[in-house]
């Protein structure tokens, strides 16, 4: 089993990853036969956590509301990492307060 920091961790690089995409796709909003990108995630088995990676989209064109949408998504998923985070670190000071 993967150290919950290790997971937290591959999950804020996930979020930080489609954040930087999307950007991407709103800086190129009015480029013409611009063609966006987009993060697609899948769970590691063995260790635990998220592999991203940044592919091109099928079709041509870049919907703002959408990319707004996946910045919102991205925030999100990284304050609730950064918490997983946090709070595993705080755990580990109380342990280690307890038996100090």
């Amino acid at each position: 089993m993967a150290p919950i920091t290790s997971i937290a961790s591959s999950g804020m690089q996930a979020a930080r990853q489609r954040l930087q995409a999307s950007a991407h796709n709103v800086a190129n909003l009015q480029t013409a036969g611009f063609t966006r990108l987009e993060v697609v995630q899948q769970a590691r088995s063995e260790a635990g956590g998220v592999d991203a990676a940044t592919r091109r989209a099928g079709a041509v064109g870049v919907s703002l509301e959408s990319e707004v949408v996946d910045q919102l998504a991205a925030k999100n998923a990284f304050v609730a990492n950064a918490t997983v985070f946090r709070t595993a670190d705080r755990m580990a000071g109380a342990l280690l307060d307890i038996h100090a």
